[in-house]
């Protein structure tokens, strides 16, 4: 008989080897707050303009340094199931209206540290989610009463400007005027009077060299390849466009042809070049004078491309290929064929140029209500590059909200001081224990204003109180000067600092909505992860793209 090994009583006996097991407030509820605490106060050193920028090396050794939470984030896998939910609600948070990342974190991170306070004074677990509730209801209603403007006209650029410049300014802080207006261009460019706007329209090309400020925005698209054949600019283009390599066709079925003398060879190779020119000169008879393929381009074809004048450009990635057939209105081609009028695109012009040493081809489309516009980004470094396609992506994401909904609030803390204001004064008219919870709730707005203040080496607790008085004379536009000295303060309205009132709509409830799941948890039960050993790691590189270049020698086992 087996020796029976005796389990400790309890909860543990009924659970396989290995499962951790907590319970109760002290160690699943605090624990669970500690954890988002410490995410939120990660993130909450990069809010703002002044906000620091983070450092994150991901699993597969790529380098950000970026203060967009919702990259370090994706970047940094959170483990701890508690954090992971809180960072699920930033997520949603970018999928909905795609800016405010970093607002639901620290205001999630504020909700659940005040939550901690009101737990330990004795209240249950409950009676806070209760006052929660009726606190981010009532903020959701006066909400709307801090709306100070709407969005007029989303087509002039001009306006477009000054509404999106507040999104970038919290990821560019010094180039924010310059970025905001290209944005906008590219925005309002695509932006037809039907109204539906698609966020896929505004494409990025980074290009090392160079400053920021030369970046620019084109009608049409740019790809960082080069042309293959002799031809580099065509007026007036009418596009083919191959999803198969640039190549005489392959016959389906294999066959075995027997030559007898070098004559048959001749001709048989001849027959070859004839089939590969008649098809050439077919797609030239179609109209067309650009050719893009999606696969290789063989020399045989460019040899009479060239002869017959076609421009040949390549590229590798299908999306790209589907992106262009939509902005010239071409049909993909899966075989060598000539194409018919109506599956041939047309654009203005095709060229070649350089951007710094960078070789470019140019897709130009001079009409103004094109399908897409490319933003191209010149930097000193890939990571500021990448840092500014935030921005950019930022930029449009405001866009397309304020065409959703063009109500504005005011920034920089405006509105979170005059709900703060305003639930606290609800918290005071309410009966019961939920009062204290609605007060916390309202003491957590303060944290946004407040890490603006620190960022920017300014005392918080000053700011607030200058910012306090300011909004209970009446002045409800009033948030934080981050250019004054000091803890300055004034109009949000006429500094034009203002948001997109979706944003702030639903970073509210997202982050209420986050905070109170972590608080309703009181048990974490986490079964012993699956999965055998750990395989051991290979060296050199694996993914290697052609199969005839030799894998680094591995190390092997024997």
């Amino acid at each position: 008989m087996a020796l029976h090994v005796p389990k400790a009583p309890g909860f543990a006996q009924m659970l396989k080897d290995g499962a951790k097991h907590y319970s109760g407030l002290e160690e699943a509820v605090y624990r669970n707050i500690r954890a988002c605490k410490e995410l939120s106060q990660t993130t909450r050193t990069a809010y703002g303009p002044n906000g620091m920028n983070k450092m994150v090396i991901n699993h597969l050794e790529k380098l950000f340094v970026t203060n967009d939470a919702a990259t370090i984030l994706r970047e940094l896998e959170v483990q701890h199931p508690a954090a992971k939910m809180v960072v699920m609600a930033s997520h949603m948070q970018e999928q909905e209206v795609g800016d405010g990342t970093n607002f639901v974190l620290v205001f999630a991170g504020a909700l659940l540290e005040l939550a901690e306070e009101l737990l330990r004074m004795g209240l249950s677990v409950s009676e806070v989610i209760d006052g929660y509730e009726m606190a981010c209801k009532k903020t959701l209603g006066i909400m709307a009463d801090c709306v100070c403007s709407k969005a007029e006209n989303l087509h002039d650029i001009k306006e477009a400007t000054a509404l999106i410049r507040t999104a970038v300014m919290s990821k560019q802080y010094g180039n924010e005027d310059f970025l905001a207006n290209l944005i906008a261009q590219a925005c309002v460019s695509i932006f037809p009077e039907s109204g539906n706007f698609n966020v896929d329209g505004v494409r990025v090309c980074k290009i090392l060299g160079s400053g920021v400020t030369s970046s620019t925005v084109l009608h049409g698209m740019v790809f960082k390849k080069e042309a293959e054949g002799d031809v580099t600019s065509v007026k007036d283009a009418k596009l083919a466009v191959y999803s198969c390599p640039f190549d005489c066709m392959v016959t389906e079925t294999k066959g075995t042809v027997l030559i007898n003398n070098a004559k048959e060879l001749m001709e048989f190779s001849k027959g070859e070049e004839e089939m590969m020119e008649a098809q050439v000169k077919a797609i030239k008879e179609a109209g067309a004078n650009v050719v893009v393929t999606g696969g290789k381009v063989a020399d045989m074809a460019l040899h009479y491309a060239n002869k017959y004048d076609l421009m040949v450009v390549r590229l590798n990635s299908k999306w790209d290929l589907r992106r262009l057939c939509k902005t010239v209105g071409a049909v993909a081609l899966p075989r060598m064929t000539a194409p018919t009028p109506d599956e041939m695109g047309h654009c203005d012009s095709v060229y070649l140029s350089e951007v710094g040493d960078t070789q470019v081809v140019v897709f130009k489309h001079e009409k103004e209500d094109g399908v897409i516009s490319t933003v191209v980004i010149r930097g000193s470094t890939d990571n500021l590059m990448d840092d500014i396609e935030r921005a950019v992506d930022d930029g449009v994401n405001t866009f397309k909200v304020l065409i959703r909904d063009k109500r504005l609030i005011p920034g920089a803390g405006a509105t979170e001081i005059e709900l703060a204001k305003r639930i606290t004064e609800y918290g005071e008219s309410c009966p019961g224990l939920e009062q204290y919870a609605i007060k916390k709730f309202a003491e957590a707005f303060e944290a946004v204003p407040r890490s603006l203040a620190e960022n920017s080496g300014v005392k918080g607790s000053e700011l607030l109180s200058k910012l306090y008085s300011a909004h209970h004379e009446g002045n409800k536009n009033v948030g934080f000067d981050i250019e004054g000295e000091g803890p300055a303060v004034k109009d949000m309205l006429e500094a034009g600092i203002l948001e997109p009132y979706l944003v702030k709509h639903w970073g509210v409830k997202l982050a209420t909505n986050a905070a109170i799941t972590v608080l309703r948890v009181d048990q974490i039960i986490m079964a012993k992860p699956a999965g055998g050993p750990k395989t051991p790691k290979q060296r050199g590189h694996w993914d290697k793209d052609e199969w005839d270049e030799a894998p680094d020698n591995f190390e092997t086992h024997h």
